[in-house]
């Protein structure tokens, strides 16, 4: 491996990154660059560039070394990293003369490179199995509280109501949007970079395209040195996720924040919760707060990644190959991990519907109801009709009374003081807007709060489950038919 260097790698060299990158690609590629190592001679094999003699001893060789499993490799950290480790192997099972036979139309390079997607996209697969878990978890709780009156707010302040059904179908539409953002950046890992060489391809006749299909791969990648030097996929899915994490940080700190003393019509169930050793009253929100934290993670590795991949050649080198996709495997953690705790939160979650539908009707939140009833029925410009408002507001404010105290008699009193002339609305419109329910009802504009709307609402998104469950379902079954075909299949050669 070293025959063109006169001197052994430094114990420092082998320290801080031979020996970490190794024992980390031991865990995480193994059973991945097996298959790209059988796929591969399968085709030097088919295209006879391989005896079938040297391809059945080198795959029977694979085999056994895959059967041994990783704890079992002879690990030999000068050599530098897996695929030589693994090579290693091969050698000492077969000879060198045998074993470099697999070497003939590839490099460790583009190998790495369809390493390193294939990761991607068996990890990329699950993150997309969780968001569809999630989608189907707020689907249903939607529906389950699609007329329940609770507070829309704004600025954190209760402005107008809505159903809790609307704001987990707002959740859920852009959750809808992080799937179809993932599922793009996990179809562009989906092409083999696999027989590129190191940027200019080979001579001999290989077959792309069949170690492509035998790998699972859906394309190649069409030029030699873009397949090589390009990791631009893994920036694309660490910018979906961050987007992901940002909305899963958001849905988090709402849930967490209504369930504080101060609004009171959330409750996290106690599994999902720790208490203090000095203050016995303390229900600790744990999995709550740390899923809020996570998206900063996956954040510092968007960064990362975007760092490595600046100012360099485009062409094969260290900080695209090796650094760049150094925190990429812990932001996929980290998202799995945020998703998974998320999904234990709400499958403990209890709401208080009568809480809800105090606070929905009490404050602030039927103000604008008032404004526009004051615009249907005074006759009077939205522009007075607010100003109006405003003042009445402040009134209830300085004599210390109750929205529930607001009747037409304090508008007239009011609208003669501001206006110099009497502005009447009659009770029972005033009682009937001071009521959530009956100012939810009245927003029948497509998109609204109104039930009907929600469920409306909530069919799109059935129907656009179903249709990203399919997709998923074929794309799993398409990786896992091309991967026990070469883990069974090959093991009946000759």
């Amino acid at each position: 491996m070293r025959e063109r260097l006169f001197s052994e790698l430094p114990e420092k060299v082998i320290r801080y990154f031979f020996e970490p990158a190794i024992e980390n690609e031991m865990e995480r590629s193994f059973k991945n660059m097996m298959d790209v190592n059988k796929a591969h001679l399968t085709m030097l094999m088919s295209e006879g560039i391989v005896s079938e003699t040297a391809g059945h001893t080198i795959m029977q060789a694979l085999i056994e070394i895959q059967d041994a499993g990783v704890e079992h490799l002879k690990v030999d950290h000068q050599l530098e990293d897996l695929y030589f480790t693994i090579e290693q192997g091969l050698i000492d099972r077969v000879g060198i003369e045998v074993a470099g036979q697999l070497c003939i139309g590839r490099s460790r390079d583009d190998l790495d490179a369809a390493v390193i997607r294939m990761n991607s996209r068996d990890r990329l697969q699950k993150v997309c199995k969780l968001l569809l878990k999630l989608r189907s978890i707020l689907i249903e709780l939607a529906d389950d509280y699609c007329d329940i009156d609770i507070s829309g707010y704004i600025h954190i302040q209760s402005l107008e109501p809505i159903t809790l059904g609307h704001y987990f179908s707002a959740t859920l539409h852009a959750l809808e949007r992080d799937f179809t953002r993932i599922r793009k950046a996990l179809q562009q890992s989906n092409v083999s970079p696999l027989g590129l060489g190191g940027m200019a391809g080979t001579a001999f006749s290989i077959n792309r395209e069949q170690a492509a299909r035998l790998l699972g791969f859906t394309d190649t990648m069409k030029n030699s040195l873009d397949g090589i030097a390009s990791r631009d996929y893994i920036l694309e899915s660490l910018s979906a996720m961050n987007i992901f994490m940002s909305h899963i940080n958001r849905l988090s700190y709402d849930l967490y924040m209504l369930s504080r003393n101060e609004y009171g019509i959330v409750e996290f169930g106690d599994s999902n919760a720790a208490t203090s050793n000095t203050m016995s009253q303390k229900k600790r929100l744990i999995t709550a707060e740390h899923v809020k934290a996570k998206s900063s993670h996956v954040l510092a590795a968007v960064v990362s990644a975007t760092s490595c991949m600046s100012n360099i050649p485009y062409g094969h080198c260290p900080d695209l190959a090796g650094e760049s996709t150094k925190y990429f495997w812990g932001a996929l953690n980290e998202v799995e991990a945020a998703v998974e705790l998320l999904l234990e939160n709400i499958q403990t979650l209890a709401f208080k519907e009568p809480e809800m539908l105090e606070r929905a009707s009490d404050h602030f939140s039927i103000v604008t109801e008032l404004t526009d009833l004051l615009v249907g029925e005074a006759r009077i410009s939205i522009r007075r009709a607010h100003q109006l408002i405003g003042h009445l507001i402040n009134h209830i404010f300085q004599h210390q009374m109750s929205f529930k105290q607001l009747d037409a008699k304090l508008i007239e009193q009011l609208s003669i003081e501001m206006f110099g002339k009497r502005i009447s609305v009659p009770q029972e419109k005033i009682k009937s807007a001071l009521h959530s329910v009956t100012k939810v009802e009245a927003k029948k504009v497509q998109s609204g709060p109104v039930s009907q709307e929600v469920k409306n609402q909530l069919e799109r998104l059935k129907h656009n489950l179903s249709q990203d469950e399919n997709w998923l379902n074929q794309q799993v079954q398409k990786n896992h038919w091309s991967k026990d075909k070469l883990r069974t299949d090959l093991r009946q050669a000759p």
